[in-house]
């Protein structure tokens, strides 16, 4: 059976395990949608295969408007690759060709813009700007059906240089102005009430593949929390974990809930095919809209292949009862990756004290939620000593980068020149700052045959034993 037969039958059964992992797309309809899609299955010669959206966009398709192909979780592939297609991919979600271009995108992964171009074609059949097109596209989706902000506004919000291209964009794509796509969206109590929902952020839902341990997740941030940029509250099970975010255009808070959506469906025959974490966003600037959900994506992992991951930790025996009773167990990540690597090297309680000494107030308060965490150029003139002062330094001159698409190889060896970075410490950031799946720290014992999944498994011995790796206090 060839591979594109394998996905046929993934779109004859109406698998959810294949959503966003490649789309497919009808020739006779010109429409593109997810494996998981509910409509009639089309004819085998009639079906058209494409790794990513931006591909079935490029290639004159539009999105289905009953299964919304751009909802889906993004493809874990890009987690796992550490090659510049994998880098060039969590930059473009990250948001780096709208603020920097295609020659911002190539200067950070070290090549010409015209060997990005070649490889990402070859490799997910889009260049950088098809990718971005596509992703602009699903923000102004977002936010024309989940906020009243101007049409004009939203344009320029989601990336678009101009209203006309914005306007092309959303007809190429789902076969509608923005006016009609805005009047698609539910609209319940009125004007009133769409003043108050706009009051209170952009309400999301989080996509996800398979099954998804919440508790795990939530038990892990409210154990970190850091007062002042991070707070959970509720009970066990209904549980909210809020935050504030550094990003390109301004700040932001993001508040997540621990319930899941409906269950994920493994075949996605009951015409849900995922599950979702529901968020709200208040942004003080529109336009980091995309950055500020793909770091949240990249902090709960949502993008995970849970499948694949358990499926290959089940075959070792000591795992598989670990694994039986938390299927689809994550391995979170860092919603601010230079944040993270200073905490983790100085500990929950000094995190806290350089928050409230160095952070950048909020113009408004959220709770108990007053301050970002301080950016590492004012840490780096802050008076630190010995490793924190090393640390802030190298991420403020960028000797060390830690962004989505930084070189995970390169990072690790520039964290480990640190004078005074433990192994053991950078084995933690490069695993939660760096998303990396297949770390294992050094006093851990991590067999070969959990790779590529290592970050995963550890995971699982922690949760279970209730034995967090030990960080600084």
């Amino acid at each position: 059976m060839t591979e594109e037969d394998t996905r046929y039958e993934a779109v004859r059964s109406r698998d959810a395990r294949f959503d966003g992992a490649f789309f497919f797309a009808v020739a006779t309809t010109g429409i593109y949608c997810r494996p998981s899609c509910p409509a009639v299955t089309p004819k085998r010669r009639n079906v058209r295969f494409y790794p990513t959206a931006a591909a079935a966009q490029s290639a004159g398709f539009r999105a289905c408007r009953r299964c919304r192909p751009d909802a889906v979780p993004g493809s874990a592939e890009w987690n796992v690759r550490a090659d510049v297609a994998g880098r060039a991919m969590r930059l473009i979600k990250d948001g780096v060709v709208d603020r920097e271009g295609v020659a911002g995108l190539a200067l950070r992964l070290g090549y010409s813009a015209r060997q990005v171009q070649r490889q990402l074609t070859a490799e997910v059949g889009a260049g950088p700007i098809a990718l971005a097109r596509a992703q602009r596209a699903h923000s102004a989706r977002l936010l024309l059906q989940t906020t009243e902000l101007p049409v004009t506004e939203i344009a320029f919000a989601a990336g678009f240089a101009s209203v006309r291209q914005f306007n092309d964009t959303i007809k190429a794509v789902y076969a509608a102005t923005p006016r009609e796509l805005r009047a698609t969206a539910p609209r319940d109590g009125g004007a009133a009430g769409r003043e108050a929902e706009a009051s209170a952020g952009i309400a999301l839902r989080l996509a996800y593949r398979g099954p998804y341990q919440s508790a795990a997740a939530f038990d892990l941030l409210a154990a970190e929390a850091v007062p002042g940029i991070e707070e959970v509250s509720g009970r066990p099970g209904r549980r909210i974990y809020r935050r504030t975010l550094r990003l390109p255009y301004g700040t932001a808070v993001v508040a997540v809930g621990e319930h899941p959506g409906r269950p994920a469906s493994r075949t996605g025959g009951d015409g849900h095919p995922g599950g979702w974490l529901d968020a709200r966003i208040h942004l003080t600037d529109p336009r980091d809209l995309t950055t500020a959900v793909q770091r949240v994506r990249r902090l709960f992992d949502l993008d995970a292949d849970p499948y694949a991951v358990d499926e290959r930790l089940a075959a070792d025996p000591g795992l598989a009862p670990l694994v039986a009773a938390r299927p689809g167990l994550r391995s979170p990540g860092a919603a601010d990756p230079e944040e993270f690597a200073v905490r983790a090297l100085v500990g929950r309680t000094r995190a806290g004290e350089l928050v409230q000494r160095y952070g950048k107030t909020l113009d408004a308060s959220h709770g108990t939620l007053t301050h970002t965490f301080p950016d590492p150029a004012v840490l780096a003139e802050a008076g630190l000593h010995g490793t924190p002062a090393a640390l802030a330094t190298a991420l403020a001159d960028g000797t060390l980068r830690l962004d989505a698409g930084a070189d995970r190889d390169d990072a690790h060896q520039a964290l480990l020149a640190l004078p005074g970075m433990d192994p053991h410490t950078a084995a933690i950031i490069r695993t939660r700052a760096l998303g990396d799946p297949d770390v294992a720290p050094p006093d851990e014992t991590a067999p070969d045959a959990w790779r590529p999944w290592r970050s995963y498994a550890l995971r699982h011995l922690w949760t279970a034993s209730g034995s967090e790796p030990s960080l600084a206090p």
